[in-house]
């Protein structure tokens, strides 16, 4: 009979359990006895140590507001910095009043003496503000800087005090419980075997088998679909293994599915709207005969339509082999401004065609960035075509490029409808478009901000719109550079 993972952990449990609650029983008892100088501890050297973080952090605050402060001029930072200097000055008070020893105190008067200093230098520089009058920056910044850095010291020496006397204080209680340590040091062995014990029949019995169903949906995740997960362990994981085989054994019937999904797409759809495309191209150009104005006005619906459907087909086979994991990338190092260039020329008849200003910016010094070229031009295209799509006629489409750190930012800003907060966070989403106030007059796929977003993730950056209705939108991606 096979134990369940049920009886496994519960017998593990109550072994666990006894050991834990003998080991209480002595401790409760040894701690009656030294209570009295733990409490010491307590109201003493850890009140003071804790006092001295919260000095640490409001010294740090003041040191921020100080010099946000002097940069900005902005008087709430003043304020706040007063907010910091009181709560450090009351925290000053506290730890004098808890302070167990002399070196305590004598560190903790120095600090409160530094500060002062601290305080006036700041005071004196606020009023040169306020008053709107010339005064040493730098030499103050340095003598700042000088008393804040020994204000650091001083805290960090009253730290190790405080440290150092509940050392000692700890180290009696060692002292006063030498015999009682005897009988924990044996306990401490026999409950440190137990859950070893424990641990290693669980671990036997449970945990590598999980292990292996880790290591076996990380290969399916890999597109590797063998059914040949045998596992002895508890009947639950053996239940789990055969579901996992029947699920492997699904999946290559799904992925053969899928393949032959994508070459029906690429032959019964692709090749035949290709045709109408050119046939009706042809017609168009006199080739079938003289045809009417009508007749041409409808032709030219057609071609619009069918290069449309064209489009929608593929991007959806884009679409769907980054999302199978068989889009490939060819990442090598390379400059994005040319990209850009060359996106904005191939799009910029159209723009024309609406009377649109299409704004690039002047060409930095070369950064070389790790990326697939053609996938990030058709990104770009994506971005820009989208940004001309929704911009009314007389509009303007301005593309940024800049370096942040290790980052490279792209920016697609236009002036056209805007979209609405709500749609904001689904706007990358597959088939999905923002709502349009006469949808008859802007047709797309709702597939290329989707494609743009896998292209941009697969090259490890981000990518956000910032808009607001009637203010036009703003795309903006980053590539790690």
């Amino acid at each position: 009979m096979k134990w369940t993972i049920f009886s496994r952990l519960v017998f593990g449990y109550l072994l666990i359990a006894f050991l834990v609650l003998a080991m209480s029983g002595y401790a409760i008892f040894v701690l009656g006895q030294l209570e009295k100088l733990t409490f010491s501890i307590l109201q003493s050297d850890n009140r003071v140590l804790d006092l001295e973080k919260k000095m640490m952090d409001s010294m740090l605050s003041q040191m921020r507001y100080e010099q946000k402060y002097v940069i900005t001029k902005d008087r709430a930072l003043h304020e706040q910095f007063l907010l910091s200097r009181a709560d450090f000055q009351k925290f000053t008070e506290d730890a004098l009043f808890a302070a167990g020893n002399g070196a305590q105190k004598e560190l903790l008067e120095a600090l409160a003496a530094k500060q002062k200093k601290y305080e006036s230098l700041f005071a004196e520089e606020v009023k040169y503000i306020l008053e709107n009058q010339p005064y040493d920056l730098q030499g103050y910044k340095l003598e700042k800087e000088k008393t804040t850095d020994l204000i650091m010291a001083d805290l960090q020496a009253l730290e190790a005090a405080s440290q150092q006397g509940a050392f000692e204080k700890i180290k009696k209680l060692g002292e006063a419980g030498a015999d009682a340590g005897k009988v924990a040091i044996f306990l401490a062995i026999s409950a440190l075997l137990g859950v070893i014990f424990v641990s290693l029949f669980i671990t036997r019995s449970i945990t590598l088998p999980l292990a292996k169903l880790i290591d076996k949906t990380r290969e399916i995740s890999n597109w590797v679909f063998k059914a040949d997960l045998n596992l002895t362990s508890p009947p639950e994981i053996q239940e789990l293994a055969v579901a996992i085989n029947s699920m492997c054994e699904r999946l290559k019937t799904v992925d053969k599915m899928k393949s032959d999904f994508f070459s029906t797409m690429s032959h019964e759809l692709r090749t035949p709207l290709t045709s109408i495309k050119e046939g009706t191209s042809l017609l168009l150009e006199g080739v079938g005969g003289e045809t009417s104005e009508k007749q041409k006005k409808l032709l030219k619906i057609i071609a619009a339509e069918s290069h449309r459907l064209i489009d929608l087909v593929n991007a959806s086979l884009d679409l769907s082999k980054i999302e199978a994991g068989m889009m490939t990338f060819n990442f090598v190092p390379a400059d994005i401004y040319p990209l850009i260039q060359r996106a904005v020329t191939e799009i910029r008849p159209w723009a024309m065609a609406k009377g649109i200003r299409v704004e690039v910016p002047s060409q930095p010094p070369p950064l070389l960035v790790p990326m697939d070229a053609e996938r990030i031009l058709q990104a770009l295209r994506n971005l820009i075509g989208n940004a001309i799509k929704f911009t009314p006629d007389g509009g303007q489409v301005t593309v940024s490029l800049r370096q942040e750190e290790k980052e490279l930012f792209v920016a697609v800003k236009d002036t056209g409808i805007g979209i609405s907060k709500e749609n904001l966070t689904n706007i990358f989403d597959k088939y999905r478009q923002g709502p349009l106030k006469n949808p008859d007059s802007i047709k797309g796929t709702g597939l290329g901000l989707a494609i743009v977003k896998h292209i941009v993730t697969a090259h490890g950056g981000n990518i956000w719109a910032e808009s607001e209705p009637g203010q036009g939108s703003s795309f903006i991606f980053s590539l790690p550079a």
